[in-house]
């Protein structure tokens, strides 16, 4: 049989919806480190400080988005895994080889993505997380669950440990005030001055080492949650959601229950109601991460029952749109952020809500040209590449006209 990817009547319309919205959320978390230098202020231990409507913004995005978007983008890409591997095999194509192609392809993206552009970037995280996928295909849904809760405990034991920490230590080893503004200050001063490959330069010094440093552990939850994707793709949730609407609703009941005090621990620390001290910071880094699971699954779970409905499908079709781009619109928004606030000399200037109303407009913009488009074209430019690459094979792009 030819190489040939998903047709258009075979893609899940709910997948996409729910991957539009995971990508909202993710540009809505990584605006802040667009405009302003919050890479090196954490490098170096230090919080953003807010004030105002600011205050309020930081607080909502710590409690309902951080970390939680990026958790519901990486359940979808261990379920696309599981959609990808087994089409794939119905077709009687080396789903293997083409796996790993996708995944070499992913990962030179995610690879130009970060040393070109913005530290940021997650596309070479889940190349070389995905690889580890292939392991699991045909092993019991169990299994990988066991496999995704394990992972899970180590990640957020080791970042528990922090909190282990003396206090006295961590005063010892906190940078001084004078240090880290002086570092930010010549981050700023780079990033509103420098020319393109000084710029560049500066960067492969200042953020790649802890990028690299970073990259297993960030690899952890990465690969618990394709794992919890995969083993809800071999159950075959999503293919019909009609037979498993018992199982949803339990599970949407469930990670509720689960999230909603863990939310309101979250919003004690984050609020400042209960204070810890130097510790704050680690208690609410650590609280961000373990309350991001359960509301990741209520998210998921609710918007699925929601989707079910051909109203709330009309309502929310347009995310499906930016959804079905998800590797252009997630390229794109850095390409168009960073032309924004280093072009027009913005960077370190923007306050958190005048950051979130400019990733709105941008977002609004690309559910605009997603929809205009996959009108005339069958994938986004890059999404094409990248299939093309995976199949060693141009696909065709435009739409065949009917009639």
């Amino acid at each position: 049989m030819g190489n040939s990817p998903i047709a258009s009547k075979e893609r899940i319309l709910t997948i996409d919806i729910i991957r539009g919205f995971a990508l909202f959320g993710i540009f809505l978390v990584n605006m802040p480190s667009f405009h302003s230098a919050i890479f090196m202020k954490q490098m170096h231990g230090y919080e953003p400080v807010y004030t105002g409507i600011d205050y309020w913004l930081d607080a909502f995005f710590t409690l309902f988005i951080d970390m939680k978007f990026f958790t519901i983008f990486s359940f979808l890409f261990g379920l696309g895994f599981y959609i990808f591997i087994s089409r794939a095999e119905m077709k009687g194509l080396g789903a293997t080889s083409l796996f790993v192609r996708r995944m070499i392809a992913l990962l030179l993206f995610g690879l130009i993505h970060l040393i070109a552009l913005w530290f940021g970037d997650i596309l070479h995280t889940y190349a070389l997380a995905g690889l580890f996928l292939l392991l699991f295909f045909k092993r019991k849904i169990m299994t990988m669950l066991i496999w995704a809760g394990s992972l899970l405990l180590v990640y957020n034991v080791f970042n528990l440990l922090t909190l282990l920490i003396p206090n006295s230590i961590l005063e010892q080893i906190e940078v001084s005030t004078t240090i880290m503004e002086s570092a930010v200050s010549e981050y700023v001063a780079v990033y509103q001055n420098a020319g393109y490959l000084e710029w560049v330069s500066y960067r492969l010094g200042a953020e790649l080492p802890m990028i690299l440093l970073n990259i297993i552990p960030a690899m952890l939850p990465v690969l618990a949650m394709f794992l919890i994707g995969l083993a809800v793709g071999k159950a075959g949730i999503f293919q019909d959601v009609s037979k498993h609407v018992q199982f949803l609703k339990k599970i949407r009941l469930i990670t509720l229950l689960i999230s909603i005090p863990l939310v309101a621990l979250l919003a004690l620390f984050t609020l400042g109601i209960i204070d810890w001290g130097i510790k704050q910071t680690y208690v609410i880094l650590v609280l961000t991460s373990i309350s991001s699971y359960p509301l990741c699954l209520f998210y998921i779970s609710a918007l699925t029952l929601l989707l079910r409905r051909e109203v709330w499908q009309q309502r929310l079709r347009l995310l499906g749109y930016v959804g079905q781009m998800a590797l252009t619109n997630y390229l794109f928004q850095t390409i168009i952020s960073l032309a924004i606030f280093i072009g027009l000399g913005w960077y370190g200037s923007i306050s958190l809500f005048m950051g979130t109303v400019i990733c709105l407009v941008i977002f609004a913009g690309q559910i605009a040209f997603s929809k205009l488009w996959l009108k005339k074209f069958r994938f986004g430019p890059f999404e094409w590449l990248w299939r093309s690459v995976t199949y060693l094979k141009l696909q065709p792009m435009r739409k065949r006209r009917m009639g």
